[in-house]
């Protein structure tokens, strides 16, 4: 029985702001639009919520279509229901935040589906209102970053100080001093110290590190 019926009916989509570190830059995986509206325009990946799915389930069967990733994290950043934000149709869309390991994703499957990583201070203009949805995202991200361990999900399960602190710079957009963001990093006591080294870049090489796994 629909005990709703006289209430107006509106369709319930989700979309995925999808972030990757590449070449030390803070990256996003956009597609160009392969229907109208906006057709040939960039945006983020998204889609409708299937009649017998939760939002999140819909946000991970997007991910996994375009990526072959399933298990990534992500988290929800906000709702967006402007009356006019899709000129096809009334939809309130679900903004997700992703993160992953650029190494990690199914190459050939990101390209099927058109899609491109490209760098956030190279993003070009997005159709819907896809970059409110990004800032949010990027905003929510920030954020969360001297809260959750979020970092790590972009860096191996080894690496070095410098790489740490490289992403931290990328997702923040700016220079931090080294001496202070050791000290910080290591009284935080998150990271547990191992005996390989990094030569990649010297002679000398950088001890390695790994996320201190709680019991």
């Amino acid at each position: 029985m629909n005990y709703y019926k006289e209430h107006a009916l509106h369709y319930v989509g989700v979309d995925c702001v999808i972030f990757g570190l590449h070449e030390g830059k803070l990256n996003i995986l956009l597609i160009k639009r392969r229907m109208m509206p906006g057709k040939d325009q960039w945006s983020l990946m998204g889609g409708f919520v299937e009649e017998n799915e939760s939002v999140d389930d819909a946000a991970k069967r997007v991910l996994h279509q375009l990526t072959g990733l399933e298990d990534v994290y992500m988290d929800q950043v906000g709702a967006f229901g402007e009356v006019d934000r899709d000129p096809g149709a009334r939809v309130i869309s679900i903004a997700y935040c992703a993160l992953l390991n650029f190494d990690d994703q199914d190459h050939q499957r990101v390209t099927d589906n058109d899609a491109h990583w490209i760098p956030l201070d190279e993003m070009p203009d997005l159709f819907f209102d896809h970059p409110r949805i990004v800032a949010k995202a990027l905003e929510y991200l920030r954020q969360q970053l001297h809260r959750k361990p979020l970092v790590f999900q972009f860096l191996p399960d080894l690496f070095t100080l410098s790489q740490l602190q490289s992403v931290y710079e990328a997702i923040l957009g700016e220079k931090l001093d080294k001496r202070n963001f050791r000290k910080r990093i290591m009284e935080s006591d998150t990271l547990e110290k191992t005996d390989r080294i990094d030569k990649s870049n010297s002679k000398r090489g950088a001890t390695l590190y790994k996320l201190r796994i709680e019991n």
